[in-house]
């Protein structure tokens, strides 16, 4: 699950663009990919020293204790390494074929892996309402069902919470039925209107498969996902089989100078969304099988077109920016098109990234202090400038935009508690005829227009968002709205 915000996930006029419907939607902006000398066969072999310096310049400026980093290319793995320590006063460094990460909301890609099983069996509907699977009622606040396949591009409408999604102890525990029973998020707004990522929807889809296939999820997920795989050391279960419990990585804050050791961290009562467990190693199989459309060692998790639509665009905020596909999150919609997902638990920020134009995925997940997650979205962003770089867009040389300046808030919060976050609110100010600058958690990032409605980051100041790429708004007057590239979950509308 998502406790801070995600860079995958994620992850953020004249005329004035308009909202357009998934049917509808204008081709995406094209990133120009930029031309380099060297193929890239040759930029991913010279990738492990250039991944070892990036990663001990976290480790030196960005509070990482510990962390793991694997690649994989062509169904093999290239890179498969652990840096810092699992245990930082024990001085026990991360082994990335032993070490146990907490990838959180990565964890929902398993979670619709086994969605997609059922749905090529036949057992599940994308279009199924989701009251045929469930032994509890969703209150019908709208005429119009929620579908699965709301469930899965996040536009089910519901608002954004985390009570009880983390407890202290396991006497906290409730079986996921349950869980959800006594947690129905309100319904804000029709289904599939538009996209605000979904803890609860994510969840609600792991009880369905739970339903459907009478196995419990997390062993649905061990006997259908990590066992045909070879993920010997992959689980969602809370406590961790205990042969396992010593080989978890501690998650730590950064405390007058030193890593202070954290609680581990308990996501029981809300597994499908973000309680795995799993080594750098594990992750690398799961990753090789999706780009090999479903296929490991003589192993099928899914059938090629299947796994194909898994990566095929279900649904988009921004007329023009990346969206998200069945499941996974776009992070760019060409030039090559990448799709992925991230997570942050509080202790843990993790990314999993697929290209499967080039058939190369990587993984990365660290802890340590507050700085530990942009480092995650930092190293992630620079290994996929070396791999595939791109060129910026040119600047705008048309007609000027009419964009509404001011105060815009997130459509992924809550609405019951009308108390304001502050951290939900971004400034929007013009800046001479093509600029803005956005103010975001009390940095100022300015930008440049590159296209009707949309402009291009030129500033680099560090933000708890990591990289926004490019800024697209649509809508019009008082329902003037925008999304960031690199946020395809969720979008900021105008609220004064």
């Amino acid at each position: 699950m998502v406790v801070t915000v995600e860079r995958f996930g994620l992850m953020l006029v004249a005329p004035m663009l308009l909202l357009a419907s998934p049917a509808q939607a204008t081709e995406p902006v094209q990133a120009p990919r930029a031309e380099v000398s060297t193929t890239l066969d040759e930029r991913a072999a010279g990738l492990q020293d250039f991944v070892d310096g990036v990663m001990a310049m976290g480790i030196a400026n960005r509070e990482i204790a510990g962390a793991v980093f694997v690649l994989v290319k062509d169904g093999e793995v290239v890179i498969q390494n652990g840096y810092g320590f699992s245990d930082v006063e024990a001085r026990e460094p991360v082994d990335p074929t032993r070490t146990l990460f907490r990838p959180g909301s990565v964890s929902k890609l398993f979670t619709w892996t086994a969605v997609m099983q059922l749905v090529e069996q036949g057992r599940l509907s994308l279009d199924d309402p989701v009251e045929r699977h469930l032994d509890f009622a969703i209150p019908d606040t709208f005429p119009q069902k929620i579908t699965v396949r709301h469930l899965l591009d996040h536009s089910a409408g519901f608002e954004d919470g985390y009570k009880d999604m983390f407890v202290e102890s396991r006497d906290e525990y409730q079986e996921l039925g349950s869980w959800l029973a006594g947690h129905i998020p309100g319904r804000v707004r029709k289904p599939g209107v538009e996209v605000s990522y979904s803890n609860y929807s994510t969840a609600l889809a792991g009880y369905i498969v739970q339903r459907i296939s009478g196995e419990d999820f997390s062993d649905y997920v061990d006997r259908h996902i990590f066992q045909p795989l070879g993920m010997t050391r992959s689980t969602f279960r809370e406590p961790l089989p205990e042969a396992w419990q010593d080989d978890v990585a501690i998650g730590y804050e950064w405390k007058e100078g030193r890593f202070e050791a954290q609680p581990a961290e308990l996501i029981y009562n809300i597994a499908p969304a973000g309680s795995l467990s799993s080594t750098g190693a594990d992750m690398a199989r799961f990753m090789i099988a999706h780009l090999q459309d479903g296929r490991l060692d003589g192993a099928r998790i899914l059938q090629a077109d299947t796994a194909r639509q898994m990566r095929t665009r279900l649904n988009a905020n921004s007329p023009g920016l990346p969206g998200i596909a069945h499941g996974f999150l776009e992070g760019r919609a060409s030039n090559p098109r990448i799709v992925g997902h991230g997570g942050n638990t509080g202790e843990f920020h993790s990314n999993l990234i697929l290209i499967p134009e080039e058939n190369v995925g990587f993984f990365i997940s660290v802890t340590g202090g507050d700085e530990a997650s942009l480092a995650r979205s930092e190293i992630s962003a620079l290994v996929l400038d070396r791999l595939v770089p791109t060129q910026r867009l040119p600047k705008w040389t048309g007609a000027s935009d009419e964009i509404v300046e001011g105060t815009y808030r997130t459509n992924r919060r809550s609405y019951t508690d009308h108390r304001v976050n502050p951290a939900s609110l971004i400034q929007v100010s013009r800046e001479g005829e093509r600029g803005l600058s956005v103010t975001i958690a009390g940095q100022t990032i300015r930008w440049e227009q590159v296209g009707p409605g949309t402009y291009q980051q030129v500033t680099n100041e560090t933000t708890p968002y990591g990289p926004l790429g490019l800024i697209q708004f649509y809508g019009e007057g008082s329902d003037t709205r925008f999304s960031f590239e690199a946020q395809p979950y969720t979008l900021y509308r105008l609220v004064s």
